[in-house]
C-alpha cells in the first residue's frame, strides 16, 4: 500500500509541478529561479522520476521501488543546504516528501529483511 502511495505522490506532485515549469508559471521563477540550463536539468530530473514512477506504479518492483526513493530522500534531504534556507516552499515539501518515502523504505527493507 505504501508503495504504491509513494509512486502516487510523486505522480500528483510532479505533473503539475513539471508542467507548471515547462509552461513557465508565474510561481516557477521564485520557486525554481529564472529559465537557465540548471532549471533545466531539475526539469530532466522531475520528469526521470515521474517516468519512473509511473512505470513502478504499473509493475512494482520493491527493490527498484526502494532505489527510485532512496535517491529522492538523499536529494531532498540536501536541498535546505544547497538552497541555504528553509524559507524555500520547494525545500519545504522537498523535506515533507522524503519523510513520506521514509516512511515506505523502511516498510521496503522490513519485508525483504531476511
Amino acid at each position: 500500500m505504501m508503495i504504491t502511495l509513494s509512486l502516487l505522490l510523486n505522480i500528483a506532485v510532479l505533473v503539475p509541478v513539471t508542467g507548471s515549469i515547462i509552461g513557465n508559471a508565474g510561481w516557477v521563477e521564485a520557486a525554481y529561479g529564472p529559465p537557465s540550463p540548471a532549471r533545466g536539468i531539475v526539469l530532466a530530473v522531475y520528469l526521470a522520476i515521474l517516468a519512473g514512477s509511473a512505470a513502478l506504479l504499473w509493475k512494482p518492483v520493491p527493490a527498484m521501488v526502494a532505489a527510485l526513493l532512496l535517491v529522492q530522500i538523499a536529494y531532498k534531504l540536501m536541498t535546505p543546504f544547497t538552497v541555504g534556507t528553509l524559507a524555500n516552499p520547494v525545500v519545504l515539501s522537498n523535506l515533507a516528501i522524503a519523510a513520506f518515502h521514509a516512511v515506505t523504505v523502511t516498510l521496503i527493507f522490513q519485508r525483504t529483511a531476511p
